[in-house]
């Protein structure tokens, strides 16, 4: 799964005290996001683009069934919510930044087979 970024401009305005206002414009932009399975289907491989962030401004959040990326640089917001195709484990993920590329590998979990009777009535 490949996505291409859509992008909007937007005006943040920061509040220091009542005669220091900040006004400045940056665009809100969804980053590039590629994700698969490895050849073996043991593991999710996701790559983000974040063209000019720096790896400290990056905040990376996931879930078993999903992911929250957002970087910014000087007049750009990358940001973006995203789910994954089976559950992974999150706490095993592993992530490299590095010229503008994260790279993340996660393990899938294990398939649960388990289900539940439900008395119809």
């Amino acid at each position: 799964m490949c996505l291409v970024r859509n992008q909007t401009i937007v005006l943040i305005i920061e509040v220091k005290n009542m005669s220091e206002v900040k006004e400045e414009q940056k665009y809100l932009m969804s980053p590039e996001v590629c994700s698969w399975a490895d050849d073996e289907e043991k593991n999710y491989k996701i790559e983000i683009q974040l063209p000019g962030v720096e790896k400290d401004s990056i905040k990376l959040k996931m879930h078993d069934d999903s992911f929250f990326i957002k970087g910014e640089t000087e007049d750009t917001i990358y940001i973006g919510s995203y789910t994954v195709c089976c559950p992974i484990k999150p706490e095993e993920a592993k992530a490299v930044y590095k010229n503008g590329l994260l790279k993340i590998e996660v393990p899938f979990k294990e398939p649960e087979f388990h289900s539940i009777d439900i008395n119809i009535e």
